[in-house]
């Protein structure tokens, strides 16, 4: 029960003196209330030994909780030892009583809350790069043709992660983010180049074809730049992911996208190649008849 001093309530414990509490013998002879009025000991109704028990219960949103903690072999991911756990987990959770539950915490518990907060924003992040985008290009149609580049990078991200045995966590997303960027903006160059080459006169054609090759040295040596970077790092177990996806990612969209932007340029404003000219008919010369003396 409690009792009121003043402003505060005050917690009342009835309690029996030391020797009796720590007696078990003396427990037993308790008596308790049983039904029609009746009174029994408790050693009848319930069986009384000596445990150990936790000094202290910790709790997780209210909820008593046991935590079971380790340290990844040097060199493996978190996210990967968990991965391999997920069966031997499920079988635990399947035999637990009801009212009993295993969550994960610890890296991968703040790699989940990482990737939400990430997940939030990103509707505002695509359109403010959308806005930025049909500012820069001034055409629905090239931010199309734009946007339709970026998926490309998935292909080289997944193909590497699969390779290295990386996996997809929080740091390998912030690598994915920065490599959709990376192909936009060689997307952007080349597409720009194209029109500048049209403006000048050029045959839409043929300014297709040189001005993806005009730009075909700088893209290249551009992107083998930014993955020799990512090489140092790559060794590493918190920025690994990050760095394989970059790499992975990068080296397939740059091709890629030398490859297929051209191809939907030229497929979605119906450029036609020129028609090769007409072989001029030749003339048949008589040869001249001899006349009769």
């Amino acid at each position: 029960t409690q009792m009121r001093d003043d402003t505060y309530l005050v917690d009342i414990v009835a309690r029996a003196v030391q020797s009796e509490r720590a007696d078990i013998d003396t427990l037993r002879t308790l008596t308790v209330s049983a039904s029609g009025g009746r009174r029994v000991p408790l050693d009848q109704v319930a069986t009384l030994t000596y445990q150990t028990e936790p000094p202290l219960i910790w709790r997780r949103g209210r909820v008593p909780t046991v935590t079971v903690q380790a340290d990844v072999v040097p060199g493996t991911e978190p996210a990967v030892v968990v991965r391999k756990l997920d069966g031997a987990i499920a079988a635990f959770k399947a035999e637990l009583p009801a009212g009993y539950s295993v969550e994960q915490g610890g890296v991968i518990e703040d790699s989940a809350k990482a990737q939400a907060s990430i997940f939030v924003v990103f509707p505002l992040m695509l359109f403010i790069m959308t806005t930025v985008l049909m500012i820069q290009l001034m055409s629905f149609q090239r931010l199309v043709l734009v946007l339709l580049t970026a998926p490309l990078a998935l292909i080289g991200v997944a193909g590497a992660l699969l390779m290295s045995g990386a996996p997809m966590g929080f740091v390998a997303i912030l690598g994915v983010m920065s490599l959709i960027g990376m192909v936009i903006r060689n997307s952007v160059i080349l597409i720009t180049q194209i029109d500048q080459h049209i403006a000048s006169g050029e045959e839409p054609w043929s300014a297709v074809i040189s001005a993806t090759a005009h730009r075909l040295r700088p893209i290249l040596l551009t992107a083998a730049a930014a993955i020799l970077g990512m090489i140092p790092i790559a060794p590493t177990v918190f920025w690994g992911p990050m760095a394989y996806a970059v790499m992975g990612g990068l080296m397939v969209a740059t091709v890629l996208t030398l490859l297929v932007l051209p191809t939907l340029y030229v497929a979605w404003f119906g450029i036609k190649a020129p028609a090769e000219s007409a072989a001029e008919p030749i003339e048949s010369v008589a040869e001249p008849q001899r006349l009769a003396a």
